[in-house]
């Protein structure tokens, strides 16, 4: 991407210097220490206040006999006690690793076994505690350390919660191997900090299903997560406006928050409005209240924030951008919530293995639907074989997508059999499969794994579900393939409907069949009260996959 077809605000031919995320933030803090880093429900944290707090943490850390490498985990929603853990872990050399708090005690143990956790960072709340707890008994972890969330709330709201929210709150017992959270401030924060390796040393172990769908832990360097974050921030137009106020509702310990809500923020000095989970009130609230410039979502999210009865009364006229991954944007979507919010949608796209985002269409100007964008600055996007990937695609034909550049992983935590599958040539192998044009747009066709071989053709699930959501019935799909003995495999349609949409299942394959090719006409459309989805909030076909097999007794 070197030519005049370039769309983003800024040169593709770029070198990002070695940096890691604790300098990151220490040059943000030293810059700006009084602005707001975080608001959380009213309550300002500003970079100087949470610098002190980083380093305290760690010093606690370091007092409690954590050293460089050691990988401490985090089982933690959107609170400000994140943000403190996790530069705080990485300012003593630390490594920190994600873990979501829908997490199971057995995906939990699986996690905390395979990475070696020593030390596991959680809240008080009945939704994490107990599971925490069960960890330290059944696994290696040597501590658990516990914070509160009416210590991080407003005043007023914090004595709401304590007097009104007391069923949501787990005693924390009485154990020499727990900590409190308070506990790990309480120091001088003088720690003698070892040197940080941008390019050698791991900053994040962050798991997924990654491209042969077992879970593995993605070894994430601090250059990749910062050249990441600066190559985000190098494709807003608007980022050195000094005005940056961006909402942090996608879950912090998935990438795609990551790196494009806290890294990237921290970066620029901006300030994060942070929501524990997402609820679409709560999201309106804050948008009206204070008039975020950016707000990074999923498509789910976008449409639920359409349906809410708040959205008429929420002033957006600050918005900008949103930015979009995941999961693919439908068209239809993309148009009624950048109709009623004036905000520009900006699909991007990006995988745990890629530190986040590899590509994302302008914020301005030349905004392809469908499209994921140009890559973004110093990346490589290569379209190889489908069947041979040592050879690349045809021309004109979709291929699977790799790419290389500053974000791209290290490899894969103990899996070296699992680099030698995901590595070729210098690129990694993302398991998608897409086309490229003639301006450099992207476009995901659908996930290698997810195309359907019927009769010997291939069938793009994502292709049948562009088609189902042109009906106006429809609110979201799903699309996959079901056993069928003659053809090998049929694809079957899932779907829920727009509220007071009234239409038989019998009457949507009547409609859709005739738009597609013999090959790609579903055997079924079955109508849901909901989809199952990632912990991200992305639709998402496994489960559907599982019972049909089930059901097919195979």
């Amino acid at each position: 991407m070197r030519g005049s077809g370039y769309q983003h605000p800024t040169a593709w031919d770029q070198v990002f210097e070695p940096l890691s995320l604790i300098e990151m933030f220490d040059r943000t803090a030293g810059r700006v220490p009084k602005a707001s880093l975080i608001d959380f429900y009213g309550r300002h944290y500003s970079y100087g206040t949470m610098a002190e707090a980083i380093s305290r943490f760690a010093t606690g850390l370091q007092s409690m006999g954590m050293k460089k490498g050691d990988r401490i985990g985090l089982f933690l929603p959107n609170v400000p006690q994140y943000v403190i853990a996790y530069f705080g872990i990485l300012k003593m050399g630390g490594i920190v690793v994600n873990f979501s708090p829908l997490y199971s005690v057995e995906e939990l143990n699986h996690q905390v076994d395979d990475s070696g956790v020593r030390a596991l960072v959680t809240l008080d709340a009945r939704a994490l505690l107990p599971n925490a707890l069960e960890v330290l008994r059944q696994t290696a972890l040597e501590r658990l350390i516990v914070g509160t969330i009416a210590g991080v709330l407003p005043t007023a709201k914090s004595v709401l919660y304590r007097l009104f929210r007391r069923s949501d709150v787990v005693h924390i017992p009485d154990d020499p191997a727990i900590v409190h959270f308070a506990a790990m401030l309480d120091n001088d924060g003088d720690g003698q900090m070892p040197a940080i390796r941008p390019e050698e040393d791991i900053a994040l172990i962050q798991y997924t299903g990654g491209t042969t769908g077992v879970p593995k832990g993605a070894i994430l360097t601090h250059q990749n997560l910062t050249a990441n974050a600066r190559q985000i921030a190098s494709v807003d137009p608007h980022s050195h406006d000094g005005d940056d106020r961006i909402m942090g509702v996608l879950p912090l310990f998935h990438v795609f928050a990551n790196s494009c809500v806290l890294n990237r923020t921290v970066f620029l000095g901006g300030e994060i409005i942070m929501l524990p989970r997402f609820d679409a009130g709560q999201v309106l609230a804050a948008v009206h209240r204070k008039q975020p410039t950016a707000m990074p979502g999923v498509p789910t999210m976008y449409q639920a924030l359409l349906e809410h009865p708040r959205l008429g009364r929420t002033d957006f006229s600050s918005l900008r951008v949103c930015i979009t991954g995941g999961a693919p944007m439908p068209q239809e979507l993309k148009t009624r919530f950048e109709a009623a919010t004036g905000a520009t949608i900006a699909q991007g796209y990006g995988l745990t293995e890629s530190s986040g985002v590899v590509s994302v269409n302008p914020y301005e100007g030349d905004n392809r639907p469908v499209t994921v964008g140009q890559p973004l600055p110093a990346t490589h996007i290569v379209l190889v074989d489908r069947d041979d990937p040592a050879s690349l695609a045809p021309d004109g034909e979709p291929g699977e997508v790799t790419f290389s550049g500053p974000q791209m992983m290290r490899g894969y935590w103990n899996r070296p059999e699992e680099d030698a599958k995901v590595f070729i040539n210098g690129r990694l192998r993302t398991g998608d499969i897409g086309v490229i044009d003639d301006k450099g747009y992207l476009t995901i066709v659908d996930r290698l794994k997810d195309m359907i071989a019927v009769g010997g053709f291939k069938v793009f699930p994502s292709q049948v579900e562009a088609v189902l959501y042109r009906h106006p019935a429809v609110k979201e799909a799903l699309v996959i393939g079901i056993p069928d003995d003659y053809l090998g495999e049929r694809p079957k349609a899932f779907v829920t409907l727009n509220g007071g949409a009234q239409v038989t299942e019998e009457a949507l394959q009547q409609w859709l069949n005739p738009q597609l090719g013999k090959h790609e006409r579903v055997a079924a459309v079955e109508i849901r009260d909901f989809l199952p989805r990632t912990l991200v909030g992305k639709l998402s076909r496994k489960e559907l996959v599982a019972e049909e097999r089930a059901r097919a007794g195979r």
